[in-house]
């Protein structure tokens, strides 16, 4: 039977877990080799599953590939940008070619809920400052926003299917399987970013991978080595346990 203790001691893991960070500019030239990649996703196989069901698939997409997928992500952010922002006429164009606008996950955009606004409203200041990025400044957040479809210059990008059959439990499981390849990765010397910003259009994905109508998109991740650039060095505000656990009294 294998021992369920670890060699490590508590203060340590406590300080890896605080020392990972969201990775958003990569060395574009360096990739993943697989050897590590591989035992990267065995890592994050480890994960606990739903009747240890594992309802999820992932398309590693690298290479022409990934450069395909970035592209037309890419053009379809450009229309969808001038469409939002620019006169008249772009947003007509937008309406009646529907290129650009969202083919799945539309449901992604929907306004944040009183309760959850705060925090989203507070990191997205943050790190906007941390770029240099105005508030107003429509054209600069644009074209920063664009860079989660170039990946931020990640060798490799992850795409993550869940079962549809198992609904918020597929998510579940998918969620602990991230945080266990993200972690492994950061063990390795990698960088990531989990992507909701790709889920929108699904079908450049599918297009590229013959994943199963049975399985919808729930995340991109972007993975690679990380550049020395200051928004790596960028670290969220991270509440407090009494923010989000409940007494009785």
């Amino acid at each position: 039977m294998p021992s369920h203790k670890s060699n490590l001691d508590a203060a340590s893991v406590s300080e890896f877990l605080a020392s990972r960070r969201t990775t958003r500019d990569f060395i574009k030239d360096k990739p993943v080799p697989q050897e590590i990649l591989d035992q990267i996703l065995t890592d994050a196989l480890t994960s606990p599953s739903w009747s240890n069901t594992r309802p999820f698939k992932i398309a590693i997409a690298t290479g022409d590939t990934k450069d395909r997928i970035s592209n037309e992500f890419l053009k379809r952010w450009d229309a969808l940008s001038k469409g939002r922002n620019g006169n008249l006429l772009a947003k007509i164009k937008l309406i009646t070619s529907r290129y650009g606008l969202p083919t799945s996950n539309r449901l992604s955009a929907k306004p944040y809920v009183a309760e959850l606004k705060p925090r989203a409203h507070r990191v997205g200041a943050e790190l906007y400052s941390t770029l240099g990025v105005a508030r107003g400044d429509r054209k600069a957040r644009d074209a920063q926003w664009a860079k989660n479809y170039e990946f931020f210059g990640a060798p490799t990008e992850l795409f993550i299917f869940i079962h549809k059959s198992l609904g918020i439990w597929s998510a579940s499981d998918a969620g602990l399987m991230l945080e266990n390849l993200m972690l492994s990765a950061h063990a390795h010397g990698l960088g990531t970013c989990a992507q909701g910003a790709l889920v929108i259009w699904d079908d450049v994905v599918r297009k590229e991978f013959d994943v199963s109508k049975d399985y919808r998109l729930l995340t991109g991740l972007a993975i690679g080595y990380p550049t020395d650039a200051p928004v790596n060095s960028f670290g969220a505000h991270r509440i407090s346990p009494e923010e989000i656990t409940l007494k009785k009294l």
